[in-house]
């Protein structure tokens, strides 16, 4: 392994591991109730603090296929989310979401910035890194 695949590695588990901090402390410190999308949104983030960070003890940049999909399929559902929060046409046919409604804003920051995006951001930080990381596999063998 390379030390450019190195840190890409620990990249992505830094980007994963603050976003599951960022989460934490939304829902553990701030008190803000996730609605079931992001709870969703967490399935996917969370194991990849595990998995990439045990991918980068072992040196391992094969996992990159595993942290792609864990990171598009995360990725689609903030994005969802996200248009949901923000455009009407989305927003009038979006799911009841049990106990918090999915369209709710914790926070609104700069008029865009809200927490499906701020997963969003990680997710797309994350799956861009494992297709780097797969192209450099590709390009090995």
């Amino acid at each position: 392994m390379s030390k450019r695949q190195e840190n890409v590695l620990l990249s992505m588990w830094v980007v994963s591991l603050a976003a599951t901090m960022g989460s934490l402390y939304f829902s553990e410190i701030r008190g803000y109730v996730p609605c079931e999308l992001c709870w969703i949104q967490r399935i996917f983030m969370y194991p990849l603090v595990i998995i990439i960070g045990v991918a980068y003890v072992q040196k391992n940049v094969r996992i990159a296929a595993t942290t792609m999909i864990f990171a598009i399929i995360g990725g689609c559902i903030s994005l969802y989310h996200y248009g949901i929060q923000k455009l009407a046409f989305l927003a009038d046919s979006a799911p009841a979401c049990g106990q918090v409604p999915c369209t709710g804003q914790y926070i609104n920051w700069l008029g865009f910035i809200t927490i499906p995006f701020l997963a969003l951001i990680a997710f797309t930080s994350i799956a861009g890194l494992s297709i780097y990381l797969w192209k450099t596999l590709k390009e090995e063998k």
